[in-house]
């Protein structure tokens, strides 16, 4: 049977997709990462059988003014059979120009690729044969692109693997079923696939599909996140009396400039050990209570920061309750996440870190009465919550839970949950954090790596200059996307005066969180009215009409009550930039308003 629908062309004897001229073909069953053996598909209206020995794989193919929509399970097998994961193989994909790899949390970045790109060496799970949720393919021929995606992420991690060759793309697209028990019938998670005229705009169609499909209805604040963090101007290094200075400062700054500057947040360095949450440093005498008092007291939210799956080896907590860990599958003993066997140890004692066990009960009460005491002990209104992927990371091959026969994704949900219930309707910033099973439960979500000092890598600019422009499409509709603070400050870092601005602007113009942790009473005048500008801007988001494009010039429209109020161009790379006959020099931004 072959009909079109929505533009699109279905072929369903020749198992076969069509769609922008882009060819998906060889459509495959799969059950744990393998096609695994069949007979002859049977195929009758909507709906492809592939028999199994015993039972059989079904895919049901619906056709909708938007699109496809794709439905993917496993009927009559042993109950007892344990699945891991269940999907789908496009084996042969022609006429795609590039792809995108979109990644699970804040740090692994989304980032769009050419067919038979290989792995690479670097870390495995920012490689860019593999990719979650969705995927975006762009045509050879023709503008737009072809979303491929998964719509539930409440309760299964859903993978994409790439393969093939530059002329020939596979597409591996998985729900990570985690062998949770079933009765004899699985299914994977809903496929939608459809077409759209533009890059981002097709993007922002499949995240309010999210949206829709989400049990819980996104939060979506009413005024962008703004304010000053601790982290990135005086990380650990923190005591009462550095807190109340840099509190003085951006109070002056907030009344003198009459900038929204709402939060004032402390981070990471108040407390001994990673899990000892209830424990406060001696350089806070009066504990928190008094001090988060004085930060309400000046008119701001206060907020903390807090990593509450991350419990140090070094921790009380781990010495007292050892069996609160996650465990390792092959012999037992706690799963370390992290690692620091050498020199550096961060800022703590701790040599490994591992993951607090949620489906304990007793964990489960302890993390309840951290959340519970700082919101409502304590005074904090803002909840900064980091290293949240550290819950999301292991399927059962790898970790033993108190709890077994949960997802992954099920298991972080809990803890999740158990944060929203306790802190209420305080603002909750995400980090480290996955991006699309947080959806309903977060207020915002970092959408990059740590913005670093330097233009160029690993802990650089090159993540907010990437990402931004790849998650911008979930901003104002799964939750409000966090860029990461702006650099400010005229030294102590390796950026050029007009690399710190053209970075400022980027991130300020998103229509996102708006943070700093410089000092402000030590910012130049010119640094002052920049960030006093970007605060009082009115945005409601940006957008990147030229993501398609494969030019090292950004674009990003910056919209208000629905119309474009002004561009800012941006050249990330080492040399001029050209646009309309107009140049723009190395790292350089410029600003232009629209006549609306």
């Amino acid at each position: 049977m072959s009909r079109s629908g929505s533009a699109m062309e279905l072929d369903l004897a020749a198992l076969r997709i069509r769609g922008l001229g882009i060819d998906l073909a060889a459509i495959a069953p799969l059950i744990d990462g393998t096609v695994p053996p069949h007979h002859q598909a049977e195929i009758a209206d909507d709906i492809v059988i592939w028999p199994l020995d015993p039972g059989r794989m079904v895919l049901e193919i619906v056709e909708g003014d938007d699109g496809f929509r794709l439905r993917v399970r496993l009927e009559g097998i042993d109950p007892g059979r344990a699945v891991d994961s269940l999907g789908l193989r496009f084996g042969e994909v022609r006429g795609c120009r590039r792809y995108l790899r979109n990644g699970y949390q804040s740090w692994d970045g989304s980032y769009f690729v050419a067919p038979g790109t290989p792995a690479g060496d670097g870390p495995p799970g920012r490689a860019p044969t593999l990719g979650f949720a969705m995927t975006a393919l762009l045509p050879e021929d023709a503008s737009g692109a072809l979303v491929l995606g998964f719509t539930r992420h409440d309760r299964f991690q859903s993978r994409f693997r790439f393969g093939g060759c530059a002329e020939s793309l596979s597409i591996d697209m998985e729900t990570l079923r985690d062998r949770v028990p079933h009765d004899g019938a699985i299914e994977a998670e809903p496929i939608v696939l459809f077409q759209g005229a533009a890059v981002e705009e097709s993007l922002r169609a499949w995240s309010r599909r999210v949206a829709a499909q989400s049990p819980v209805p996104p939060r979506l604040p009413a005024r962008r996140i703004t304010g000053w963090c601790s982290w990135y101007n005086l990380y650990a290094a923190i005591d009462e009396r550095l807190i109340l200075e840099h509190l003085a400062g951006a109070t002056a700054f907030r009344d003198a400039h009459g900038v929204p500057l709402g939060i004032f947040q402390i981070d990471d360095g108040f407390t001994p050990e990673m899990g000892d949450w209830l424990d406060v440093k001696p350089q806070f005498p009066r504990g928190m209570a008094p001090l988060l008092g004085d930060i309400a007291a000046a008119g701001f939210t206060p907020g903390l920061w807090i990593a509450p799956f991350m419990v140090g080896n070094r921790s009380r907590l781990f010495a007292e309750h050892p069996d609160w860990m996650v465990k390792r599958a092959s012999d037992g003993q706690p799963l370390a996440q992290m690692t620091f066997y050498g020199e550096f140890r961060w800022h703590k004692r701790s040599e490994e870190y591992y993951i607090l066990d949620i489906t304990h009960p007793e964990a489960e009460t302890y993390i309840r009465q951290v959340f519970r005491t700082w919101r409502r002990d304590w005074g904090a209104g803002y909840f900064k919550t980091d290293f949240m992927l550290f819950g999301s990371e292991h399927g059962p091959e790898t970790a033993g839970w108190h709890r077994p026969g949960l997802s992954r994704i099920a298991i972080w949900r809990r803890m999740a949950a158990l944060i929203r219930e306790e802190i209420g309707e305080a603002l909750w910033l995400g980090c480290g954090c996955p991006l699309w099973a947080s959806v309903g439960l977060v207020d915002a979500v970092r959408i990059g790596r740590d913005i670093g000092v330097s233009w160029t890598g690993d802990y650089s600019a090159e993540s907010l200059l990437r990402d931004l422009q790849t998650r911008n499409h979930g901003n104002g509709i799964l939750w409000q996307a966090d860029p990461d603070c702006i650099l400010l400050r005229d030294r102590f870092h390796e950026l050029t005066d007009v690399q710190v601005e053209t970075l400022a602007r980027f991130a300020g113009l998103s229509g996102g969180v708006l943070m700093t942790s410089d000092d402000l009473t030590e910012l130049s005048g010119a640094r002052q009215r920049l960030f006093s500008e970007l605060l009082s801007r009115p945005i409601d988001r940006c957008s990147f009409p030229a993501l398609e494009e494969e030019s090292d010039l950004v674009i990003q429209d910056i919209e208000w009550s629905g119309a474009v109020v002004g561009t800012n161009l941006v050249n990330p790379a080492e040399g001029p930039a050209t646009r309309n006959g107009r140049i723009l020099p190395p790292f350089e931004s410029r600003y232009s308003s629209a006549h609306v």
